[in-house]
């Protein structure tokens, strides 16, 4: 109980400390998804993102349609329309019309699950001074 109650503190403090400075997030946050990130990055191959996206860490991800995923636990916001959080990650990735209907991101008919291993990888990639996020 008092470690549930020092945790707490302690994220609660790092909430209120977290500040943006230009859209780089300035105090560092652990992405807490519960998803697999060596599988995500198997499905990031194998369901063709690199088509699409530059995505560090996979071979041949260099595509130029949409956004390059580069640092991609740093933003702070997820298609210009949600936080950056992995709950609107895994939503956006599972069904990206939904959020924005417009998207050129298809829906890939992905499972939660396997959205949720994609999001957990593309919280891995973040920059120099290791900036995570945490929900």
């Amino acid at each position: 109980m008092r470690m549930r109650a020092f945790l707490t503190f302690v994220a609660t403090g790092a909430f209120a400390l977290a500040g943006c400075n230009g859209g780089k997030v300035t105090h560092p946050y652990i992405a807490v998804t519960g998803g697999d990130p060596n599988h995500g990055k198997v499905l990031i191959d194998q369901y063709g993102c690199g088509a699409c996206h530059i995505v560090p860490g996979v071979r041949g991800a260099r595509g130029l349609v949409g956004p390059p995923l580069i640092y991609f636990s740093e933003r702070t916001m997820i298609a210009g329309e949600l936080p950056n959080s992995p709950s609107n990650l895994i939503r956006w990735i599972e069904h990206p019309r939904e959020v924005e209907p417009k998207t050129a991101m298809p829906d890939l008919g992905l499972t939660e699950d396997q959205a949720t291993d994609i999001a957990a990888y593309l919280y891995t990639l973040r920059g120099p001074e290791g900036t995570r996020w945490i929900e």
